[in-house]
């Protein structure tokens, strides 16, 4: 998958392993998240996902932090959470949201497989062991999409490893760039003024 990478997402990082501020930073991103995403969707479905997509985010907050611990990069973390989105559009048939096409969900998940296997991640159960205790709200599915899906918005070709653009424009496979020695958690997307794509 091709992500973004740039100092608001090192901030994001930090404010979310930080004691106190990760909590509001968690909400703002899991905001910033839906709002993203509910844009790529059709105007008439947009309200009656809101609320799986919050739940659905929330948790994926709480797997970002999880493969940080585990010694992903920040970009691999990032790219996991945004797999188990894709997970999760590919089995509403909301494909018009997907950042890959389907024939690469795989492909993805086998990069991360044993991340996923750790915390009973499937294609079919997105969250796994990150699924809140009262679950995450349901929202309409399209099913019918998938029969005659465009994947719009879905950026094909980049399934062998996490690529990431910097704001130079350069594209760095691996998801290796330098983390900042330092690095403001103010500067999240969504905890400052000007809103950052995830």
């Amino acid at each position: 998958m091709k992500i973004r990478q740039n100092i608001r997402h090192w901030a994001a990082k930090k404010a979310l392993t930080t004691p106190v501020i990760g909590d509001v930073a968690n909400d703002k991103l899991v905001d910033l998240h839906t709002s993203i995403f509910l844009n790529k969707a059709d105007e008439d479905r947009r309200e009656e996902r809101r609320d799986h997509l919050d739940g659905f985010f929330d948790a994926t907050m709480v797997a970002y932090v999880a493969a940080l611990e585990t010694g992903f990069t920040e970009a691999e973390a990032r790219e996991i959470t945004h797999v188990q989105a894709n997970f999760d559009f590919f089995n509403h048939g909301w494909t018009e949201m997907m950042e890959i096409p389907a024939d690469e969900l795989e492909a993805h998940y086998r990069r991360y497989e044993e991340f996923f296997t750790d915390h009973e991640i499937t294609i079919d159960d997105p969250l796994g062991a990150f699924r809140p205790a009262a679950g995450v709200p349901e929202a309409p599915e399209t099913p019918e999409r998938l029969e005659t899906a465009e994947y719009e918005n879905a950026l094909a070709g980049f399934a062998d490893d996490v690529y990431v653009e910097t704001d130079e424009g350069e594209t760095v496979v691996g998801g290796e760039t330098e983390e900042p020695d330092e690095v403001d958690p103010s500067a999240a997307p969504g905890l400052d003024e000007d809103e950052a794509s995830a």
